[in-house]
């Protein structure tokens, strides 16, 4: 039985955390939304990745709690942000900018 609880607790903590990472990853994307750059890092700019880079600290930070939970859980690992990292990155000088891809994506979290 205290197994179970403890699973059980587990299970609880793991759904606080996801939902704190979502409130993150939303404050963020409305950062990048409002016009700052450097979230999805497309232009590799060292000035933009500094003003960047504690909320992608948090969410790395966030995202390594939950993923060591799920194993402990035996779930797969952390989609959402799985999905995020592969956003980031350099793209074609075409593609649209990081506000309107933070925008993109909050309307696709419904926030």
């Amino acid at each position: 039985m205290a197994r179970a609880d403890r699973l059980e607790r587990l299970e609880a903590q793991r759904e606080e955390a996801e939902a704190d990472y979502r409130a993150a990853l939303i404050g963020a994307l409305r950062v990048t939304a409002g016009g700052q750059w450097g979230l999805f890092d497309h232009q590799q700019d060292r000035h933009a990745r500094a003003k960047a880079a504690s909320m992608l600290a948090e969410l790395n930070e966030l995202a390594d709690t939950i993923n060591a939970m799920r194993e402990k859980l035996g779930m797969e690992e952390f989609d959402l942000h799985a999905e995020f990292l592969a956003a980031r990155g350099p793209v074609r000088s075409d593609a649209v900018g990081e506000p309107k891809k933070a925008a993109a994506w909050l309307q696709r979290l419904g926030a």
